[in-house]
């Protein structure tokens, strides 16, 4: 088999959200095609243990640790340089002292790299053939931040998206190909970087529907007559903390005043200060990490996603529409799902239609039909009989620059 450079920003494994999710499957796949060197960063300590699962995947497996106060500091380095602190927060020597090494004693000549920090790595490698799997547009997600803060964080998230935004553009135009999570996201980026549009793709996220299935039978978290609306996700990660938030105490004291004893369920690994301090209101639940979320969503009376910001495709909304539960959703947590509102999920904006929303289906509950399975592939062949995954995708959407 070929030898392939894949870097990731962190350790794709567990599948236990988003980033880790799509990481994960992109790994699992690639390893039954190439001979794969994977270089990672391991941010949470509890996932030193998943080496040896990774191990067995890999030829090679460059783990090192990445201390989030330390990659802070780090990261101001780039005040001074004029370079987007993420850059900064993901350079570390010995990480590029292994890629050098690898590839030339492996001559590796294929290379991917996962969430754009990880080109700064391979940059000098052209004559290599080089994916950029961006997934997101990050540069975006720093200017919506910017436009919901105030005084010197608005400055800061600014900045950062200006100067995040010049840098995917260089990585786009300097590599062969870039990939996004979405059609809406794909071609969000050919508006931003026209100059590489030909060279841009997606290949969409999928569920697996075997373990987020409606015919598993779970003891259910909640008392016997609770009606929970329930959240999931990383709740260290800002866009889904600023989501419940806005939930929480614009939402939620409505629809209790209205409905009676409803309640709000934030379920999710490392909640923030903010997040914990929620669970002062009245009916809001703050379970932290949980040994599997399942549970929650399947006895959840309806599951909800009112993202106010958010990139790219919600896991969180796939996950509980495979297990056939009545899902609420904001416009910005449909992108890139292809559901009909008000027959598949519900979907709401405000305050106001989000309250509504809500009443209406605890008035009457809505149960969806499970989706049907969902293929890991590209857009270009989904659904037909020709459904090819990952490295066909940008092939066929996206050709790769030949090379002398």
């Amino acid at each position: 088999m070929d030898k392939l450079l894949l870097l990731t920003h962190r350790i794709p494994y567990p599948p236990d959200k988003g980033d880790k999710i799509r990481s994960y499957h992109l790994l699992r796949y690639l390893s039954t095609r190439y001979e794969v060197y994977l270089g990672t960063f391991v941010d949470d300590e509890r996932d030193w243990q998943h080496l040896t699962l990774l191990r067995g995947l890999c030829a090679e497996v460059k783990a090192l640790p990445l201390s989030p106060l330390k990659a802070r500091v780090r990261s101001l380095r780039a005040l001074a340089a004029g370079r987007a602190l993420s850059v900064d927060y993901y350079s570390d020597r010995a990480l590029a002292g292994w890629v050098a090494r690898t590839v030339d004693a492996q001559q590796i000549g294929l290379m991917v790299c996962y969430s754009s920090p990880m080109a700064q790595y391979v940059s000098g490698y052209a004559q290599a053939r080089r994916v950029m799997d961006f997934v997101d547009v990050d540069s975006d997600k720093w200017r919506q931040y910017a436009a919901g803060r105030r005084g010197a964080a608005r400055w800061l998230y600014a900045r950062e998206a200006r100067l995040l935004l010049a840098y995917e553009r260089d990585v786009a135009r300097d590599f062969d190909a870039s990939l996004f999570v979405s059609s809406p996201e794909a071609q969000l980026f050919r508006d931003l970087a026209p100059e590489s549009a030909a060279r841009i793709g997606h290949y969409s996220n999928g569920v697996d529907t075997a373990k987020f299935s409606p015919s598993h039978r779970y003891p259910s978290p909640f008392a016997a007559d609770a009606r929970a609306l329930v959240f999931t996700g990383a709740m260290d990660y800002w866009p889904n903390v600023d989501a419940v938030t806005w939930f929480a105490q614009e939402v939620l004291p409505a629809v209790r005043q209205a409905a009676g004893d409803v309640l709000f369920y934030i379920v999710g690994a490392r909640p923030s200060a903010a997040v914990q301090k929620l669970a002062e209101l009245p009916g809001v639940h703050v379970t932290g990490t949980v040994p599997d979320v399942r549970p929650y969503v399947a006895h959840a009376t309806l599951c909800v996603a009112p993202m106010r910001i958010a990139r790219g495709i919600q896991n969180k909304v796939l996950e509980a529409m495979a297990m056939a539960r009545p899902v609420l959703v904001s416009p910005q947590a449909l992108e890139g799902i292809d559901a009909v509102p008000g027959r598949e999920l519900l979907l709401a904006g405000d305050a106001v239609t989000t309250i509504s929303a809500i009443l209406d289906a605890l008035r009457a509950p809505i149960r969806p039909s499970a989706p049907p399975p969902v293929t890991w592939c590209c857009a270009a062949t989904a659904g037909t009989s020709t459904c090819r995954p990952f490295p066909h995708c940008w092939r066929a959407e996206a050709p790769p620059r030949r090379r002398p």
